[in-house]
């Protein structure tokens, strides 16, 4: 793609009624379009993954199930056979780690090393699982070779950059010498597993198992798709067999490019930019990224505070240095000293996002405390902001003391608010049948009936006023559940889209019974 180029045809892809083609320019190299006009919601194919394994920079981990390593101080369960973590039998025989770095580890006589891996000094990771993924990969080379052959080899692996970087030296060490030293590979050369390194660092999808844990997986037909910060796609995958589903969010004109987004669209526009030249090696230049309003959003913009009602934006937002001017008065700063304050406001995020709805009530005060601290110096419409409503639309009702039955008026009010705002920037930068919309959609449609209740019960409202604002949430709840059945089943967002199709059901009675 100009980003990153995929393959051409997946033998383990279906496509429904071969919805999309590829197409090939020097660019961009292999990307997907529209082989007739797609409906939103309309799934387009489905996929196996390639390969399945840790991500990069992993803690401690099973190799079966991904689940955190040592399961308590005490159990160190190790494969009977290699001796790398696993859970218990089950995980130890299951195929993926019994066909693959097993037979190797046992031939090598090369043992998991405990005692490192469990050292407090592991931030980075642990550096013997680095080879985990890749030595897979490159074992699958061997044992689907036409695969290997068609779809996998010529995915983006971005070498002449990648040498550049420290990554690739740690990759040297970790993975290449491990390999071809330690574990007497020396079938795969450097030049091989340096490839397979960027081919796993530039196109794996981050997954979930059914336990919530993360690992990453290859799948060489989506992985095609160009990026845009506003997508017009979302993928949804099963947490049982790790298959992909791919799915339009947006009504598609046929000939129109699908496009993934490759970073979290609730990010400003220099950390998107910042996240995918890192990651992915490519500088977006998407018709968000281009405008320094993020079209019309404000996600990025400051609060002027030399003026009242001005607006501090970047004058070229492709520019990392880039000066930063108010649209009200003269006052400007330069792009770096933005970069500071954006540094210093996402580190105090990501600490307070780091505090989960089971820590109870801290969970809500500290997010709402950054939020409230930060109003001055960012727009209200700010991504910083976005992230903190996003969390509190998702714990307002369902974290102990903050329970819908308790929450009084001017809460449920303020749950409204954010849902609303939250929506309004939503319909921009995920718009369409996408998760989160699906979801916001969910956490709207219940406030708003309590709220009518307590008005009707209050005697605020009449009968018919009580009617029209439970059909309102009516309409809400419908399409959050059109939205969310969508979503694989065995998801949390799938749950919830069932869960979302029976309460509409009781609803409607309700308002047919007024």
């Amino acid at each position: 793609m100009s980003q990153k180029s995929g393959s051409s045809g997946a033998a383990e892809a279906e496509s429904t009624s071969q919805a999309y083609k590829v197409l090939r320019s020097d660019q961009v190299g292999r990307y997907m379009v529209a082989s007739r006009e797609l409906q939103a919601g309309e799934e387009i194919m489905t996929e196996m993954p390639f390969v399945v394994g840790p991500k990069a920079c992993t803690y401690p981990l099973c190799l079966a199930c991904y689940t955190p390593w040592p399961p308590s101080p005490d159990d160190k369960p190790l494969c009977s056979k290699c001796g790398w973590p696993v859970c218990g039998e089950e995980c130890e025989n299951s195929l993926q780690h019994k066909d693959y770095e097993c037979q190797v580890f046992v031939q090598a006589n090369e043992k998991f090393n405990v005692t490192a891996a469990l050292d407090e000094n592991n931030e980075n990771g642990v550096p013997q699982l680095e080879c985990i993924t890749p030595l897979r990969l490159l074992l699958e080379s061997e044992k689907s070779v036409e695969r290997w052959n068609s779809e996998v080899r010529d995915m983006e692996a971005h070498t002449k950059i990648r040498c550049q970087k420290s990554q690739w030296k740690s990759d040297h060490v970790n993975i290449v010498e491990y390999l071809r030293k330690r574990l007497k590979l020396d079938r795969f050369s450097e030049e091989c597993i340096q490839m397979a390194c960027g081919i796993l660092e530039i196109n794996t999808f981050e997954i979930r198992t059914a336990k919530g844990y993360s690992a990453r997986a290859l799948y060489p037909t989506v992985a095609m798709m160009n990026h845009s910060c506003v997508s017009n796609m979302s993928h949804t995958i099963s947490p049982i067999d790790y298959r992909i589903r791919l799915r339009t969010t947006l009504k598609i004109p046929a000939a129109g490019e699908l496009y993934a987004s490759y970073t979290h669209s609730l990010l400003p526009t220099l950390l998107r930019r910042e996240h995918l030249l890192e990651g992915k090696h490519f500088a977006c230049a998407c018709p968000r990224c281009s405008d320094p309003t993020e079209l019309a959003t404000h996600m990025s913009s400051l609060k002027c505070n030399k003026c009242d009602n001005g607006i501090v934006l970047p004058l070229d937002s492709l520019d990392a240095e880039s000066a930063w001017k108010c649209t009200h008065c003269e006052y400007s700063i330069n792009g770096q000293a933005v970069r500071k304050v954006f540094r210093i406001i996402q580190a105090e995020v990501d600490n307070v996002e780091a505090i989960s709805g089971a820590d109870g009530a801290d969970a809500i005060h500290e997010r709402e405390t950054v939020l409230r601290k930060y109003r001055s110096v960012l727009h209200p419409r700010h991504a910083f902001l976005t992230i903190l409503r996003h969390s509190l639309t998702q714990m307002y009702g369902r974290v102990d003391e903050y329970l819908l039955d308790d929450l009084p008026d001017v809460v449920l009010e303020h749950k409204v608010d954010m849902c609303r705002l939250l929506l309004q920037i939503l319909d921009v930068v995920e718009p369409g049948y996408s998760r989160i919309r699906g979801m916001t959609l969910y956490e709207l449609h219940a406030p708003l009936l309590f709220l009518a209740k307590g008005q009707w019960n209050a005697d605020v409202i009449d009968e018919a006023g009580l009617k029209s604002k439970m059909t309102e949430a009516a309409n809400i709840l419908k399409e959050a559940a059109t939205i969310l059945t969508l979503e694989s089943p065995e998801t949390a967002e799938g749950q919830i889209g069932l869960v979302a199709k029976e309460s509409l059901i009781q609803l409607e009675e309700s308002i047919n019974n007024l």
